[in-house]
């Protein structure tokens, strides 16, 4: 019998970090849309962003106030925190502000639920 090498030991220990650090990004994820006004507006940047995927072009914040009725200051507040689990990115293009799908994110949630 062979004995294991540290080798062997590390990429135990790596493969584990990993799946640790899915299941946390996960968590996070899943905690940022247990909130209803949060699930709202990432379903519609999801919408829209899809609908927009060809162009690039992301999600104007001004749709989805638009199209929830949802005041600014509480999208603004909520797109804020699916910026933090990683779930949306926003950059700004002259005054507006853009959002787009985090699709790292994407491709975990939807590999959990397959």
């Amino acid at each position: 019998m062979s004995q294991p090498t540290p080798l062997d030991g590390e990429s135990i220990f790596d493969n584990y970090r990993i799946v640790a650090n899915r299941m946390q990004r996960l968590a996070k994820a899943f905690k940022a849309l247990a909130n209803p006004n949060r699930l709202r507006i990432y379903t519609e940047i999801l919408k829209q962003d899809t609908a927009r995927l060809e162009a690039g072009c992301g999600c104007f914040i001004t749709d989805v106030v638009r199209s929830l009725r949802i005041g600014a200051p509480t999208i603004s507040h909520h797109v804020k925190e699916l910026v933090n689990a990683e779930l949306i990115t926003v950059e700004r293009q002259g005054k507006f502000l853009v959002c787009k799908v985090n699709p790292k994110t994407a491709a975990l949630v939807r590999d959990l639920l397959r």
